[in-house]
């Protein structure tokens, strides 16, 4: 696992030092990094939206086929395979990009948790020890605002994904535990970046702000995406 997330950490530790020699100041710079980061990330959540749009085009056809021949398990993935291909749809369109963001995610967390680990830059040292607004130090734990600030900021934009990912075919006991997981995982990421250092929290917050305007954007692509659906099947 140290060498995975070594690989993936040591050229994100060298965009940071870069962005710092230019800025030296050590806040600005994770948020100089943690937007550039997401922007390099953007395609793929654009492709994740696309995908899970068309998935919500697809469902009905697929539910109709899955009742046509719920008691011919080989017909059906024929038929399957067919509507795929007609579709122009790859069911595992979705998991691709969720799959390629998380060793970056991950990465990224091992990198502001232990900097000196991951870049050459032993000069940095001091880097790490800088204040920011009202963080006294950022290698240390904010008690509790910027905590609070990436708890709210996590709570909104992962209610605004739960809309995007929606694609009508959740059942009851699914939906159930995207709710509660609406509620507990903005109160574990509260609890968690009290005792990370500032800096990481200060990435989780700007990156979850960074995603929430994402995800307005992403919605109005679900929309036009929808109504271009509708136009298609009208005809």
């Amino acid at each position: 696992m140290y060498t995975i997330l070594g690989v993936i950490a040591k050229p994100l530790g060298w965009l940071l030092g870069f962005l710092y020699n230019f800025l030296s100041d050590y806040g600005i710079t994770i948020i100089l990094f943690t937007l550039i980061v997401k922007l390099c990330l953007y395609p793929l959540y654009i492709k994740q939206t696309k995908s899970t749009a068309k998935m919500a085009e697809v469902q009905p056809k697929m539910q109709a086929l899955q009742r046509k021949y719920a008691n011919d398990r080989e017909t059906l993935n024929i038929k399957m395979a067919e509507l795929y291909k007609e579709e122009k749809f790859n069911p595992m369109g979705g998991c691709l990009p969720m799959l390629i963001q998380m060793p970056i995610i991950m990465g990224l967390f091992a990198l502001l948790r232990n900097p000196l680990r991951y870049m050459a830059d032993d000069s940095m040292i001091f880097a790490f020890h800088e204040s920011f607004m009202w963080i006294k130090d950022l290698s240390q734990p904010d008690p509790w605002i910027l905590p609070i600030i990436a708890g709210v900021a996590t709570f909104i934009s992962f209610t605004m994904n739960q809309a995007l990912s929606d694609s009508g075919g959740a059942n009851n006991q699914m939906n159930g535990m995207m709710k509660m997981m609406k509620y507990i995982f903005p109160i574990m990421i509260l609890w968690m970046a009290r005792s990370f250092p500032s800096g990481l929290a200060l990435y989780w917050a700007v990156s979850q702000i960074i995603q929430i305007f994402f995800n307005i954007h992403m919605a109005t692509l679900r929309k036009r995406l929808k109504r271009e659906a509708q136009k298609k099947n009208k005809k």
